[in-house]
């Protein structure tokens, strides 16, 4: 038996019709998943990851423990060595996912005193570090540098007075919206005020850029942040993640962010397949085949008068309100029986009224399938 107050919120969940559970893996034609390149099933990866493994004999299984006692073996070295080469950052230090990443860095990063302005729709990684940090954390409005600068001007004289620093989150591309802030404009506020910016690239690395290299460095802004955050498994198809930023950054993380500290090391077949997924930026076409997609999704959202119901949107993830867990689970039930996965996003994940369809687009989606799904919804949703 569960305590009562456990109990009494799953009971809240159902009556919401909000209860997650787990499902086995389909094979509905995939508008859900974050593997926006394909490269979780591109096999010259498979195979490179492993030959790597053969060619510099680390047939190992584990790393065997953190990185600071028996786990930092040499591919590290050689994997944060092209990140730093590949992002233009002065380091990279690698962490085992994206969650451990956001959750040590603004954990240990922010002190007491500080402050840290964070988007609204921040991710929930980044708002769990600002919860374990010290520092006095607000949001504000979600890619409204207006509101953010109020907030900056409300506390930068305080702070300045007492050697204390500001720090900005956000992100280059959001996860339930697919959009971004003018990330121009929020640079250069930030650099006005001498607040640290810090920027979540979860959902742009691989799919911006010349060669995926992000939003921040298709902007040329990559110097002007102090962290940015990349992760490995959307794009890049595998698990593990990045910190961006400059050797003395990445030296204090080594020495005080926990969730680096406290972990055995990622085993050396993780980082041959996130090297192998880099060396795939440089040659895939499936970039250019993802971007047709996108354009055609968007162009399909106009045939079918969709665009008063999608949020803009110019990455891999476009989404479509439709307001209610109710309705928004029978809409997506009825796709799915059509042949297409495509999830709904329910509260308490998104505020209320402001439940969501969420489609992920890819590079092996087909022209057709992106036109059907969205004839399909039009006649749902009406």
């Amino acid at each position: 038996m569960l305590p009562k107050k456990l109990q009494q919120k799953l009971d809240e969940r159902k009556a919401d019709n909000a209860l997650r559970a787990l499902k086995n893996q389909n094979n509905l034609v995939d508008f859900s998943s974050n593997d926006y390149l394909g490269f979780s099933k591109n096999e010259a990866i498979f195979n490179k990851a492993h030959k790597y493994l053969i060619d510099y004999n680390f047939k190992l299984n584990g790393a065997t423990g953190s990185r600071l006692l028996s786990g930092n073996h040499p591919f590290y070295a050689t994997l944060e060595n092209t990140l730093k080469e590949f992002h233009n950052s002065e380091a990279a230090l690698v962490f085992n996912s994206g969650y451990d990443a956001n959750v040590g860095f603004f954990s240990s990063v922010s002190q007491r005193g500080d402050i840290i302005l964070y988007d609204e729709y921040s991710h929930a990684s980044i708002r769990d570090g600002i919860q374990m940090s010290n520092a006095k954390a607000y949001k504000f409005k979600h890619n409204d540098l207006g509101d953010l600068e109020a907030l900056i001007k409300r506390y930068y004289q305080a702070i300045s007075e007492f050697n204390q620093s500001i720090y900005v989150a956000t992100e280059s591309v959001f996860s339930m919206d697919g959009d971004a802030p003018d990330l121009k404009k929020l640079c250069d506020l930030c650099k006005e005020y001498g607040a640290y910016l810090v920027v979540d690239e979860a959902h742009a690395i691989g799919v911006f850029g010349n060669k995926g290299e992000g939003l921040m460095q298709h902007l040329n802004l990559e110097s002007q942040t102090f962290a940015r955050i990349v992760t490995y498994g959307k794009a890049m198809g595998c698990h593990g993640a990045a910190v961006l930023g400059s050797e003395q950054l990445k030296q204090y993380l080594v020495n005080f962010c926990r969730s680096f500290i406290y972990t055995t090391a990622l085993s050396p077949h993780a980082l041959s397949t996130i090297y192998a997924g880099y060396e795939e930026l440089l040659v895939t076409e499936n970039r250019k085949e993802l971007n047709q997609n996108i354009l055609h999704f968007k162009n399909e959202i106009l045939n079918n008068k969709l665009q008063n119901v999608f949020i803009e949107s110019n990455s891999a993830i476009h989404c479509c309100i439709v307001s209610g867990n109710d309705k928004v689970k029978a809409v997506a039930l009825k796709l799915e029986e059509k042949g297409f996965d495509v999830k709904p996003i329910l509260s308490p994940t998104v505020p209320k009224t402001e439940e969501r369809l969420r489609f992920c687009l890819h590079s092996y989606n087909f022209e057709k399938e992106i036109s059907e799904v969205l004839s399909l919804l039009a006649t749902y949703i009406r």
